[in-house]
């Protein structure tokens, strides 16, 4: 906690002449002094500093000893800053590793040899030296520099300099970098001024190879080489990255002490723990792919145990069809768990750790309503019952759990700061009652824990290194940190990511199950949904949706929404390599071709792949053709016209590895709109050479109808980008999200196909067996079309 001191006690104009003194600018101040959290540290500093006034660049740096001092080593606080005064230590590289060093040295004694060699006391680095310096890493980089002038990144030069020298002036650098430049490239040119275009960070395949330009790029970064660079390692958990601001101006440090991170790493093996904790109330979507490759990838990469934990403290929406559903996907997703674990297992650690935070005065027995306590949090108002005696709410607590106070009678709050801006600092509830049997526990309890309660706990129970999750869980942090500190247990590492956002549908669990039971889908796999197990229906496999995930990234910086074909993209670039190609017809038109003999069938090979061999026969299929085929309705028209490639009477079109035909009567039903069959002639020589190609299945054999299959063609569930922002979110369903085709003609050889197999129908996409499907009644479901929209758009 910050310490008060004199300065603590002078009025607030006083004050902010005080650090007006510092050197600081006047926002800086007026800033510091409405943050009371932050005024009662700077207070201290400048009590201990034991100065009324000093240069700009002293001032900045006492500020960030006042913002940053880490809380386990203050008994040396005054230490550093007799060296900031005495001008020992003078720029922010030399006190980012005062700080860095104290950190590690926490309340032990200083060895100040030791100490002053880390910080660079004492080391004097010339005007000369770093002028001498720079010109040799401007030479070494003068290739890039010529080729892309003033666009180079002069951060990255800088670094180069500060290497060699870690406590040269980080200003003086900066200018001779500057200085130099000028000299070599002279005044910029207007060109030097147009802001250089991002460079995307995916580009989609080529389908054609071109000859191009030699084009040296610069080597990927270390996070795109290894996105889990970014986290620490689990022997560095003795740092603050958590403040917990009170409104009565103190601060928590939240840190782990040396003995608790000790014990941590001795049950750990200083090996990586994550976990992944899904509450089972519904089927997972691919937001909890992001998840699953953040917490089990980086368990994987630093060779460690990531946990499957069932969030299982309501058992009111929870199901073990749900549970079931959870472990399955997971494996599905390519993941295995170190153990699989719930929250219910423990429950007795829990309560009685939940006794012991009463018994300390930290948590009470309330009786307010959910609307009294809503109406309390907002006006900043204490409970009535919140210092109730301590044995008082011990006693109320232990009738809680043996069942003898009414559901919604009474719960269990933490005593946290009700006054704090922070509403998750507002005496969240730790227990709630209720009377319904748990899924997994049974009907042993019948008090049950909340998530703010639960989660820090079971985190910590579980010795997890680095407890990962999504950034609306950001405020929460003073919450869950609280009660570690609170019950002096071991600390994991909390970092959040930005959630994934996918347009034109939505995510939220609530949504979902409503999709699912009021049935606007067809179950929590329906192929228009994004939940995984309706991703694989659709014929997504784990390793697009993980190359995906991979794509956008797992930082903290980007919370947009995310365009569905990107996600395309990633599916049709694994599809194209996996799917081997076949013919269907959807809208089956029937051409009779006149001159070729009645009975007689030609066997063709139909390509698997675009560049099979010739000399392989596992890369061909069977065609027939024969008298009577079938093209797509759409692939005919009576009028022609020059951007028109299909068939016209009096036109020639070639029938995918068979003969170019021509269409030489048209033959109509009823009405001139009716065409029931056309007529053709094909060219056995093949001398003809059409401009259009069509896909095509004949019958394999006289009066024997093609093989007939359903095909269910799917569009965006929502007609917006982000329907989750409409308030009547259903009525922005896509009545056109699918399309049952229930008589489509397919090649004979795709009457063998099982669940599981895929394909790229040519022409139409690329398409997976259903569920549905049997050997009678093949039915197959559009993964995705051929079109890609994200390539030719770019990234979004």
């Amino acid at each position: 906690m910050g310490t008060g001191g004199d300065e603590g006690d002078k009025s607030p104009a006083l004050l902010l002449e005080a650090l007006l003194a510092l050197g600081l600018d006047q926002r800086t101040a007026e800033n510091a002094l409405v943050n009371s959290k932050v005024t009662a540290n700077l207070a201290a500093v400048i009590t201990e500093a034991g100065i009324s006034g000093c240069d700009k660049s002293v001032g900045n740096l006492l500020y960030t000893v006042a913002t940053k001092f880490p809380t386990n080593a203050l008994v040396h606080r005054p230490v550093l800053i007799d060296y900031i005064v005495s001008m020992k230590i003078k720029n922010p590289a030399q006190l980012d590793a005062a700080l860095s060093f104290l950190t590690n040295v926490g309340p032990d004694s200083l060895d100040t040899g030791k100490f002053e060699e880390a910080c660079g006391v004492g080391v004097v680095v010339s005007i000369e030296e770093i002028k001498s310096t720079v010109t040799e890493v401007l030479k070494h980089n003068m290739e890039a520099i010529l080729e892309q002038r003033y666009h180079i990144n002069v951060g990255n030069l800088c670094g180069q300099v500060r290497k060699r020298h870690p406590w040269g002036d980080a200003k003086a650098i900066k200018d001779e970098i500057d200085k130099m430049l000028v000299e070599i490239l002279g005044p910029k040119t207007e060109a030097d001024n147009v802001k250089p275009v991002k460079k995307k960070k995916e580009k989609p395949a080529k389908v054609e190879e071109k000859k191009a330009a030699l084009v040296t790029a610069a080597p990927p970064s270390e996070e795109e080489l290894n996105p889990y660079s970014i986290f620490p390692q689990p022997e560095e958990n003795f740092k603050v990255h958590t403040e917990i601001f009170y409104s009565d101006g103190s601060i928590w440090r939240a840190h782990n002490t040396k003995e608790i991170l000790e014990k941590h790493l001795k049950a750990t093996g200083g090996k990586v723990m994550t976990r992944f904790p899904p509450e089972p109330n519904g089927y997972l979507h691919i937001g909890h792919a992001k998840a699953m490759f953040i917490d089990f990838g980086l368990a994987k990469e630093r060779n460690g145990h990531c946990y499957l934990r069932f969030d299982d403290t309501n058992p009111e929406a929870e199901k073990k069809e749900y549970i079931d559903h959870i472990q399955e996907i997971v494996h599905w997703m390519g993941w295995e768990p170190y153990k699989v674990t719930y929250t219910s297992d423990y429950f007795q650690a829990l309560y009685e750790h939940a006794v012991e935070l009463t018994r300390k005065g930290l948590a009470y027995v309330d009786h307010q309503t959910a609307e009294e306590i809503k109406e309390y949090r907002e006006k900043k108002m204490n409970s009535p019952w919140r210092d109730r005696p301590i044995e008082e709410s011990l006693k109320l607590f232990e009738d809680m759990r043996r069942g003898l106070i009414a559901e919604g009678a009474a719960t269990l709050r933490m005593k946290q700061d009700m006054q704090n801006d922070n509403k998750n600092m507002s005496d969240l509830i730790a227990y709630r009652i209720k009377f319904t049997p748990h899924p997994h526990a049974g009907d042993k309890w019948c008090i049950y824990p909340s998530y703010d309660y639960a989660h820090c706990m079971v985190d910590s129970l579980e010795n997890i290194t680095h407890s990962l999750c999504t950034l609306e869980f950001d405020i929460r942090r003073p919450s869950y940190y609280w009660l570690l500190v609170a019950l002096g247990l071991y600390q994991p590492y909390v970092w959040e990511y930005s959630r994934l956002n996918i347009s034109n549908t939505v995510m939220s669990k609530r949504k979902l199950n409503r999709l699912v039971t009021e049935k606007w889908v067809d179950g929590w796999d329906d192929p228009r949904l994004l939940t995984l197990a309706g991703l694989r229906r659709r014929g997504v496999s784990s390793t697009a949706i993980n190359s995906f995930i991979r794509g956008i990234g797992i930082t903290r910086s980007d919370n947009s929404l995310i365009r569905v074909d990107r996600l395309e993209y990633h599916i049709r670039e694994e599809l194209n390599k996996t799917a081997p190609r076949a013919m269907v017809v959807l809208n089956p038109l029937k051409v009779v071709i006149t001159n070729l003999e009645d009975g007689k069938v030609i066997d063709l090979d139909g390509k698997m792949w675009p560049d099979a061999p010739a000399d392989d026969d596992s890369a061909y299929y069977k065609v027939p053709f024969s008298k009577i085929v079938y093209i797509e309705k759409t692939d005919f028209r009576l009028k022609d016209s020059k951007d028109y490639y299909g068939l016209a009477p009096g036109k020639s079109a070639l029938l995918r590895y068979a003969f170019p035909i021509k269409c030489t009567e048209v033959v109509y039903g009823d009405t001139p709109d009716e065409i029931i069959e056309i007529r053709a002639e094909y060219d056995p020589s093949k001398t003809t050479k059409p401009k259009g190609v069509l896909h095509w299945v004949s019958q394999p054999a006289p009066g024997v109808e093609p093989l007939k299959v359903e095909v269910r063609l799917f569009e965006k569930l929502f007609l917006s980008e982000n329907p989750a922002e409409l308030e009547d979110w259903l009525g922005d369903l896509n009545p056109n999200s699918k399309e049952v085709i229930k008589d489509a003609y397919a090649v004979p050889s795709l009457e063998t196909a099982v669940l599981g197999d895929k394909f790229q129908f040519e022409r139409l996409g690329y398409f997976a067996v259903d569920t549905d499907s049997t050997p009678e009644n093949l039915v197959f479901n559009r993964t995705v079309t051929l079109r890609d929209s994200y390539g030719k758009a770019g990234p979004k």
